[in-house]
């Protein structure tokens, strides 16, 4: 499905990130890391590459545009183009309105709002050079509904599915197309901390009765950079098991 196509994953050294790479490797990608996390960096692309596929790593902080710009441009001296730009990192800094602090407001955003920002405006110039593109960005569910304590994740998730409808306009008549989407409650290190009772009610919310595997969300992310999915833009999918119903 995604033979020899060059992908950027941003956060691909771990949780879904790095369950995306494996996905996207297994269906004939070249997988460019780009994270923060050197040794887990590092690791992932030899776990890769010792499963045949091929992988690079590059050290990035998204919300730095001069850090993603600068991987940009050796990404494209490595591969001489990108195909597939998946926004994949994020953090989290819960707090209710009271608690939440301006700085952890502010980190927040500048992850998961202005990252994704720098990647999608550095990635897709090469891109429109090319005249061919799939980028994702990775929402929420809480983007739809609203979740008790996640002003800032909230706040960014909901932009992001916004912004991918704008340059899917935009970049939809240079061959590039714009999706996003909104995983539910996924089993990764994210979620550890969240109280048991918690888990326990959003699982009886869930018509399907569990949490999400990061492999749910991996297929729908090498579904949308498919040539399956070549008529889809500027759409954000559900991967949620039903919990926004």
């Amino acid at each position: 499905m995604l033979d020899k196509k060059i992908a950027i994953i941003t956060g691909g050294a771990s949780g879904i990130g790095l369950e995306t790479a494996k996905h996207f490797v297994k269906n004939g990608a070249v997988v460019v890391i780009w994270d923060v996390q050197v040794e887990k960096g590092k690791d992932a692309v030899k776990m890769l590459e010792d499963a045949g596929g091929k992988s690079h790593f590059i050290e990035v902080n998204t919300a730095l545009y001069a850090s993603v710009e600068k991987a940009a441009k050796e990404t494209i001296s490595l591969f001489e183009r990108i195909d597939i730009l998946i926004n994949n990192a994020g953090i989290t800094r819960d707090a209710t309105l009271a608690k939440l602090s301006p700085e952890d407001w502010q980190k927040v955003i500048d992850v998961n709002l202005t990252g994704v920002f720098n990647c999608t405006k550095a990635v897709s110039s090469y891109m429109v050079e090319k005249g061919y593109g799939r980028i994702i960005n990775t929402s929420s569910v809480v983007a739809l509904y609203g979740n008790y304590g996640q002003s800032n994740y909230v706040a960014a998730k909901s932009a992001l599915i916004g912004v991918t409808k704008v340059w899917a306009r935009e970049l939809g008549k240079k061959g590039i197309t714009v999706n996003a989407v909104a995983p539910g409650f996924i089993a990764t290190e994210m979620i550890t901390t969240v109280p048991e009772k918690v888990i326990n009610n959003i699982i009886e919310r869930t018509p399907v009765q569990r949490l999400g595997k990061p492999e749910d969300i991996a297929h729908a992310y090498v579904f949308l950079s498919s040539g399956q999915a070549s008529f889809i833009n500027g759409h954000c999918l559900s991967v949620d098991g039903g919990i926004t119903l």
